[in-house]
């Protein structure tokens, strides 16, 4: 009973916590993306999102250094350059919306995000086009923003790069580093911004780091036994279903 009194989270909440963690792990293990867009909706029914966001932020980190970097002489820094100045200014943004905005519309904006994502991935995406040097404006800041407030800016820069980038080996170093040198960045602002002294959140990313860990495995087993559209398909709905039901406690009614 002693030790029930020091965790984090009641034990229901810390099971939901769990399952949510390597879920989001598992589907990046299989898919090589998607651990914020499937896991912080969930942990967002347990604990509110300045507590959930820094806390995936520290498994993130931890994941990228067991994984370990992409290759250096791979990485294309001319494309990071151009969206560098903008991704910061959105990150610095989004930085103040997270300490500042109300919960409910932060609900609001992540619900909405989350539908929009799966809808346009449901429904079909062309071939990527190239897209003009001019658009790494709009990339960087909307990127910047959703990096911040959610550690969903990943979905927005590969938008972006996959249309510049036409090389998949050069386009996933890329990615890499423009992730890890963002969690870095953002890491610094949390600290500063004093949302790592919160009561019980390093306690908790250490209690969910196993679980992070062992669902990244699965997901790394299952990637060549499982037919991946039919999973993609099946996050594609998840993603829609909890964009939904965000919207819906953003209204207060849920």
């Amino acid at each position: 009973m002693a030790y029930a009194r020091h965790m984090p989270l009641p034990w229901p909440e810390l099971a939901l916590a769990a399952f949510s963690v390597a879920l989001g792990y598992g589907v990046f293990g299989f898919s090589g993306f998607g651990t914020n867009v499937v896991a912080l909706p969930l942990l967002a029914y347990v604990m509110p999102l300045r507590m959930a966001v820094p806390m995936l932020l520290l498994l993130d980190l931890l994941s990228t250094t067991l994984l370990g970097a992409r290759s250096w002489r791979q990485v294309q820094w001319r494309e990071l350059r151009k969206l560098a100045p903008f991704l910061l200014v959105g990150m610095a943004c989004g930085g103040v919306l997270l300490t500042r905005a109300d919960e409910r519309l932060l609900l609001g904006v992540l619900g909405t995000f989350l539908a929009a994502y799966a809808l346009w991935s449901l429904l079909g995406r062309v071939r990527p086009a190239p897209l003009s040097p001019r658009w790494a404006v709009p990339a960087g800041l909307i990127g910047g923003v959703f990096t911040s407030l959610f550690g969903t800016g990943g979905v927005i820069y590969t938008v972006y790069l996959v249309r510049r980038i036409s090389d998949t080996s050069l386009l996933r170093a890329t990615l890499g580093v423009l992730i890890l040198g963002t969690s870095l960045v953002r890491l610094a602002m949390f600290t500063g911004g004093g949302l790592y002294a919160q009561p019980g959140l390093l306690t908790l990313a250490a209690v969910l780091a196993p679980c992070a860990l062992l669902g990244y495995l699965t997901g790394a087993h299952l990637h060549q036994r499982v037919p991946q559209d039919r999973v993609r398909l099946a996050i594609w709905l998840l993603l829609l279903v909890n964009g939904a039901l965000l919207l819906w406690r953003s209204t207060g009614r849920g």
